[in-house]
């Protein structure tokens, strides 16, 4: 049964642990926190060295795009086009999720019949150009903001040139 001294003993247990709770934070600030007190400005007496002061950048290299894709290989882009295959579909006017892939390179920005874009594509570039695609498989939230394609992008620019000489070779 539930009589007033259980029920007090109850309570008493969870203000006592309360009550410990708050003395171990006060420890805890004593220990890592000194001067100022509750309303002055602090200082930690012990400072983890992270590195972060020290980053170096990293020095951006420059591609160039144009002898990357001329030294592309189809082969290779055909395993990276896995990538793609789940929302997209190379045969001519089969949708996918996303539009088909058919003679992409060359093809006007949004002009699958059948299927409904975004509309943030056609803001950004005209014509699939080699170039566009290769900045668009990049990033492509990055490029076109607003577009419904959620993925997120290749990071290796080979990757990217031989998916484009891939496409290329399939109907393009």
């Amino acid at each position: 049964m539930l009589d007033t001294m259980t029920f007090t003993k109850i309570l008493g247990g969870f203000c006592g642990a309360f009550l410990i709770f708050l003395l171990g934070k006060w420890v805890a600030e004593e220990l890592y926190h000194t001067g100022g007190g509750h309303g002055g400005h602090s200082q930690q007496s012990y400072v983890i060295d992270t590195g972060e002061d020290d980053v170096v950048e990293e020095e951006v290299v420059e591609i160039d795009v144009a002898t990357l894709l001329a030294s592309a290989d189809a082969g290779k882009g055909s395993r990276v086009w896995n990538k793609c295959r789940s929302c997209h579909k190379i045969a001519d006017g089969a949708n996918g999720t996303g539009p088909h892939l058919w003679d992409v390179v060359g093809r006007t920005v949004g002009s699958v019949d059948g299927y409904g874009y975004s509309g943030a594509l056609s803001e950004v570039a005209e014509v699939w150009t080699r170039e566009e695609l290769y900045a668009f498989l990049e990033n492509p939230r990055g490029y076109a903001p607003g577009t419904s394609m959620g993925f997120a992008g290749l990071a290796k620019p080979e990757d990217r040139a031989n998916l484009i000489a891939y496409l290329a070779g399939n109907g393009s």
